[in-house]
């Protein structure tokens, strides 16, 4: 089992930048980031592999998003930049438990989730 606790969200005014963080407790293999607003299904925004070799973007986030991590820390970060209102949401992180080279924008791919941090974007 291994649990995840995300960090970093607030509040941020429209065209500014923030960084989210996932720190693991354990090893962990594709991890992505989720976002849910209220109101609106879970969507899927960011994931990295294991290696972080390879990364998959969602469109609405593209060009403007960067994920990242650091195995030694296990630790994902997730620098949200020119970030809009509509990018207000809670952010989860969620990590397989199944090694796959390339990382899945599916949510059903991911077995553990954390429990969230608010950003929140001022007009």
């Amino acid at each position: 089992q291994v649990q995840l606790v995300e960090s970093g969200g607030g509040l941020v005014q429209a065209g500014g930048s923030l960084r989210v963080s996932c720190a693991a407790s354990g090893r962990t293999f594709s991890v992505g980031w989720f976002r849910q607003a209220p109101g609106k299904e879970r969507e899927f925004v960011a994931a990295i592999s294991p290696s972080g070799a390879n990364t998959h973007y969602a469109d609405s986030v593209k060009g403007r998003c960067a994920i990242s991590r650091d195995n030694a820390k296990r630790t994902v970060y997730l620098q949200l930049n020119s970030l809009k209102p509509e990018d207000a949401a809670v952010y989860y992180c969620a990590a397989e438990s199944t090694y796959y080279a390339v990382p899945s924008p599916l949510s059903t791919r991911y077995t553990y989730w954390g429990q969230g941090t608010q950003v929140t974007v001022s007009s």
